[in-house]
């Protein structure tokens, strides 16, 4: 071999060295990752109640029976206009997506006529056992998916106790004869008072002695008052 192709081999490798190292640099240009300020991942724990409390939970909604009473037709109304797209409130008036809801209070659930209900709707009715109460329809309203499983219902609810006894005190206005208002439940007694307990004679003082008692040892008998016979001994 010859002196010429001797340098051409080492022309060659030295070139595909070349090659090879520029290639690296770009490459560890292109695509380096700097560390980390801190290194790992950052956990967000939720934050424990104080020792001795329990976790706040969601609030329990309102008994309707006693929003009812002073509940604003006219606030229901207007988020009636809501439920419009999907539900017609006239009398006689078309099912669209959802069904009529003329005289709603108190239908058997999934019985309106010309409507298709979904499979869980029917199995919510009972076969039609089950109605809209108030009660139905203050809990339906706050997530229908949840209340009644497997409905076809999207709306995603009303969260206000108000707006929800709203809405259903505008429902029960669409009817011929309104159903009547829910009695609210009585108040609780208070336990903290018997009711046998009775109060003490105030006639008599707690440390009054009877007429005939004797004085005790080494005490003297009290005088009898002005006019009276003192007590004779029995015979």
């Amino acid at each position: 071999m010859d002196s010429f192709e001797l340098n051409k081999l080492i022309g060659g490798l030295l070139g595909t060295v070349f090659v090879v190292f520029s290639v690296a640099l770009v490459s560890d240009a292109l695509f380096a990752s700097p560390a980390p300020e801190k290194p790992g991942y950052a956990i967000e724990a939720a934050e424990e109640p104080a020792e001795g409390g329990a976790a706040a939970g969601p609030a329990e909604p309102k008994p309707i029976a006693e929003l009812l009473p002073t509940a604003s037709v006219e606030k229901g109304q207007a988020i009636f206009k809501k439920c419009q797209a999907c539900h017609s409130g006239e009398k006689g008036g078309p099912n669209k997506v959802g069904p009529d809801l003329w005289d709603i209070v108190d239908r058997p659930v999934a019985e309106h006529e010309g409507f298709s209900y979904s499979a869980g709707m029917k199995d919510f009715s009972k076969g039609g056992t089950e109605k809209w109460t108030y009660d139905h329809l203050y809990h339906f309203l706050i997530s229908p998916k949840a209340f009644v499983k497997g409905t076809a219902m999207g709306f995603a609810g009303l969260k206000k106790d108000e707006d929800r006894a709203d809405v259903i005190a505008y429902l029960r206005t669409l009817s011929d004869s309104p159903k009547p208002l829910p009695e609210a439940a009585a108040p609780a007694a208070d336990a903290s008072k018997p009711a046998d307990a009775k109060p003490a004679d105030a006639s008599k003082p707690a440390d009054a002695k009877p007429a005939d008692a004797k004085p005790a040892e080494g005490e003297k008998p009290a005088a009898p008052a002005q006019g009276e016979q003192p007590a004779q001994p029995a015979q």
